[in-house]
């Protein structure tokens, strides 16, 4: 008895195999695997399913074991697994049809009704636990509901049969092989959930090697030369192993890295005409049968700035059909990276030229200002004391001369500490002991444009000692600190308003004031940190700060 049970099981496992197998081979096509990795799925994709599962569930009446008057078979396998994993469009219409099928080519058996009973139940339950029960668990629940479902059927045959004797006996025959043979359950719906799965890892990964790429190439796309895209075209060839990679722009190869590289060093090779219709159709080209200098596989990735293609991706391999779905995928995805950091890039550029125009555009509106107000100084001196007077402009001639040949570099802070000692000579002499200038200076060197300590220096004495009944006094002080360099002008004249600093933070001071917005103006561009302005208790502060290592 044993050993036909066995054999009955071995019959069982048998048949659901080759549901398996059957399945098996549908993951392996793309049309399976479009519909199940769908979660709303069109009514002929239903359909489809659920015929097949219709399908199992029927052929497995037809193959299985007759056993006084019964059947061994795996009806309710199909029935659980195909509702279970789909749903109740799947579930129930094969428990349906499977069960009428079942009663109706043996109506008058032992075992047909009881059959179509549990094979209709199957259909609701695997509904039931599609809807109710989390998907990771699908596959215990499975098991356990086709061994609820035969046990199911063994009660029924016992209570539904007429000849109790004949019922018992079939009942003691097939209810072990049955009831364990439903394990196939779990291993049909693991199956099915593991290809989606497989595809989520698949996608997973794919999304971690294109994220890895644009990371490592984040930093040279800011640069975009030559050098920099041939570091690019290095890193996306050691992540795909590919045998060469190229970037082009819409007319000429940018970047060759890989097999045949020494052809395009410090050579200037026009694009194909397969990369130009790749251009021209903005769609992605592979070829898994080419054959053009050793490379049989190629992918053509166009990139993106502004809705219009700026250039290509191309990656080379000389093994054919070597281009993949997987490798095409990530490549789409890096392209598109790729055509994200190369507008951010472009971007990046532009506010930095547009910066350095402002900033140049400021610093020339600063010369001539301090050229009006140091020959008005001068101009008092040549009729009261013409010799310091020609002194003067002797200084200011020097003064003038290097800013000129500096333009908007920058220099170091001894330097234009040095123009403002000049400058504070100019206006010493004009002053004479109303004003006192201290210098608090620490061998300090950052670099910093030029004339931006100077129009502070001149804001301090024009507007704050020059209006004042008394003497004033001026502290220029540039200081080290932990991080930086601090920068402080201290007066102790009249006192600049509330009213000022706000409209120079608001962006509308007036022109009375043109050299203090401007340097606050080009300390945000420089350093987007500007000025700091405090009222003290009789005079001004001013401060910003500079690294040291600038």
């Amino acid at each position: 008895m044993y050993s036909e049970q066995f054999m009955m099981l071995l019959a069982v496992f048998e048949r659901a195999a080759l549901m398996l197998m059957t399945l098996f081979l549908l993951t392996r096509t793309q049309l399976f695997q479009s519909i199940v990795k769908k979660t709303h799925r069109r009514p002929v994709e239903t359909a489809m399913i659920s015929a097949l599962f219709i399908v199992f569930a029927v052929f497995s009446t037809y193959t299985g074991l007759n056993v006084d008057g019964s059947l061994v078979n795996v009806r309710i396998i199909a029935v659980l697994s195909g509702g279970i994993i789909f749903g109740p469009w799947i579930g129930i219409p094969a428990g349906i049809i499977a069960g009428i099928h079942r009663y109706l080519i043996d109506i008058d058996g032992p075992t047909s009704v009881a059959c179509l009973i549990t094979s209709i139940f199957a259909g609701l339950l695997a509904t039931w636990i599609h809807c109710k029960c989390a998907k990771k668990n699908y596959a215990q629940l499975g098991i356990l509901a086709g061994m609820c479902c035969e046990i199911l059927t063994m009660v029924l045959i016992v209570l539904l049969s007429h000849n109790k004797t004949l019922a018992y006996n079939i009942v003691t025959h097939i209810s072990f092989p049955m009831i364990l043979g439903t394990l196939s359950i779990g291993l049909i719906i693991k199956l099915v959930q593991d290809l989606d799965e497989e595809q989520d890892l698949i996608a997973a990964q794919q999304a971690k090697l294109a994220l890895d790429i644009a990371n490592k190439t984040l930093p040279y796309f800011r640069i975009n030369n030559r050098n920099a895209l041939q570091k690019v075209c290095s890193i996306i060839r050691f992540y795909t192993d590919a045998d060469a990679v190229a970037i082009t722009n819409t007319q000429d190869v940018r970047a060759y890295v890989g097999r045949g590289e020494e052809h395009f060093l410090d050579a200037h090779h026009k694009i194909s005409q397969m990369t130009r219709q790749a251009v021209e159709s903005g769609e992605q080209i592979i070829s898994n049968n080419l054959n053009v200098h050793n490379f049989h596989s190629l992918l053509i990735i166009p990139l993106w700035e502004n809705g219009e293609v700026s250039g290509t991706l191309k990656i080379f391999y000389c093994q054919p059909d070597h281009i993949r779905m997987s490798l095409r995928e990530m490549a789409i995805g890096l392209s598109q990276i790729i055509s994200t950091q190369m507008e951010v890039s472009r971007i990046e550029q532009l506010k930095q030229m547009a910066a350095k125009a402002e900033f140049s555009a400021l610093q020339s509106k600063i010369n001539p200002h301090f050229l009006f107000n140091a020959l008005n100084a001068i101009s008092t001196l040549i009729r009261i004391r013409p010799d310091e007077a020609r002194q003067l402009i002797a200084n200011l001639a020097d003064f003038l001369r290097y800013n000129l040949e500096r333009d908007v570099e920058l220099i170091d802070i001894q330097e234009e500490i040095q123009q403002v000692r000049d400058y504070v000579a100019i206006e010493q002499a004009r002053f004479g002991s109303k004003l006192e200038v201290e210098f608090d200076i620490d061998d300090v060197h950052p670099r910093i444009p030029c004339l931006l300590i100077q129009p502070l220096v001149e804001n301090a004495i024009l507007h704050g000692i020059q209006p004042s009944r008394v003497a004033g006094k001026v502290v220029i002080s540039v200081k080290r600190r932990v991080d930086d360099v601090a920068i402080t002008i201290t007066d102790t004249g009249v006192g600049i308003s509330q009213k000022i600093i706000d409209k120079l933070y608001q962006s509308k001071i007036d022109s009375h004031h043109i050299g203090l917005n401007n340097v606050h103006q080009r300390l945000l561009l420089l350093y987007s940190d500007g000025l700091h302005i405090s009222r003290l208790e009789q005079g001004t502060s001013m401060q910003f700060f500079v690294k040291e290592q600038d």
